[in-house]
């Protein structure tokens, strides 16, 4: 188990993102040189096979979600999925102009808010337990006569927590109020039903789920009750006019597949990461003393780790670590600076426990022994650094 000096670091970031899954970037190459017509283009052959494929994709994007083929719009990433919800369904009912959202969610969440809020609109901010959860109480409790959407995320993106979001979009179709989910970190886990899970709208990423970046796409309901959304960019009117632009044909096939592949693959590959994960904490916290476990303990998806260790900082863990694995500090969406994560400041404050944060998150393509050599440095390391600073 020991590494060798050319070798690679262990990568265990896979809630920043992941590998292109071979599969998909197999399905994937076809399309950037054979069958590159524009789909748009369906007055001749070439787009017409550009568009069947798209087509294809879009129908396993609507099976991973149980939601119809065209509730789908195809978007260049989650970001923009999700701004063209939130911008979009709060300016098509201008008239309701409170908002509600999460102190732990994506800054893709919470900078559509901020911008509505300089437009004129009100965000309520609903807090979050010391696990990470978000309370369907507190949310009804939030809703008020003019509020036009609730914005929640599936799961966190830096503690693993699930949020129990079937509960609050209960509570928000009995209000008459939009629930919007950031789908991002929990559709590679398993797959999800719209309807039952009284979702309305719902945010999608590629590159979380081993399949390519700079591609997602947005669930928009339908059915009663309908998500009315209003487009937020203007062009050539692709996508039922929510999202102009040529699609990404390549991209879109690679999103399809690694959704289809995820759908299937799904609760193995989560056994046997949670069974990497439990056995790496247990090691970890038996032999290091004044470790925290950060997030629910049960609900939470697999293949992340969030602990905080008395006395050492994560940042000079990272350094210390650096040859040997690729983890992090701090959700690394946005800049390249670790400060304080508003995720663990929600959770416990301004506390050594939240500024000590750092995450760990294997993957579909992780081993044991990856686990095991990087268990085995994490714990000299934490011994090396309590010693110097003894």
């Amino acid at each position: 188990m020991k590494r060798e000096a050319n070798e690679e670091p262990i990568y265990l970031d896979h809630n920043a993102t992941t590998p292109v899954d071979p599969r998909v970037l197999e399905a994937m190459l076809p399309f950037f040189t054979e069958v590159f017509g524009n789909p748009s283009s369906v007055e001749h052959v070439h787009g017409n096979r550009a568009r069947a494929a798209v087509e294809v994709a879009r129908a396993q994007i609507a099976e991973a979600l149980g939601a119809r083929e065209n509730e789908i719009v195809l978007t260049g990433s989650c970001t923009e999925a999700n701004n063209m919800a939130i911008i979009g369904a709060a300016r098509a009912r201008p008239e309701r102009k409170h908002l509600i959202t999460s102190a732990i969610e994506h800054p893709a969440v919470v900078e559509p808010m901020r911008e509505l809020e300089r437009q004129g609109f009100e965000v309520t901010i609903v807090g979050v337990d010391q696990q990470g959860r978000v309370s369907p109480s507190d949310v009804a409790a939030a809703i008020r006569d003019d509020t036009r959407l609730v914005s929640i995320m599936g799961a966190n993106n830096e503690v693993g927590t699930i949020q129990p979001i079937a509960e609050i979009g209960a509570v928000c179709e009995e209000r008459g109020v939009l629930f919007h989910a950031d789908l991002a970190q929990l559709l590679v886990h398993r797959r999800i039903d719209v309807m039952a899970e009284h979702i309305h709208l719902a945010s999608i990423s590629g590159h979380k789920a081993y399949g390519p970046k700079g591609v997602g796409a947005l669930y928009v309901r339908s059915r009663s009750p309908r998500a009315r959304l209003v487009p937020v960019s203007f062009g050539g009117g692709q996508e039922r006019g929510l999202r102009s632009g040529t699609v990404n044909v390549p991209l879109i096939v690679g999103l399809g597949t690694a959704l289809d592949i995820a759908g299937r693959e799904c609760v193995a590959d989560d056994a046997r990461l949670r069974g990497l994960c439990d056995k790496f904490v247990h090691e970890v916290t038996s032999a290091i003393a004044g470790v925290s476990f950060n997030g629910h303990p049960f609900e939470r998806i697999a293949g992340n780790v969030s602990l905080s260790i008395a006395g050492v900082e994560p940042l000079a863990l990272m350094h210390r670590l650096n040859s040997v694995a690729s983890f992090s500090a701090s959700s690394a969406c946005a800049t390249d600076k670790v400060k304080t994560s508003p995720v663990l400041l929600a959770m416990f404050g301004d506390t050594a426990r939240a500024r000590q944060a750092f995450r760990v998150s294997p993957g579909r393509f992780s081993t044991a022994d990856q686990m095991a050599q990087f268990t085995i440095a994490l714990i000299e390391a934490v011994e090396e650094l309590r010693r110097f600073a003894a």
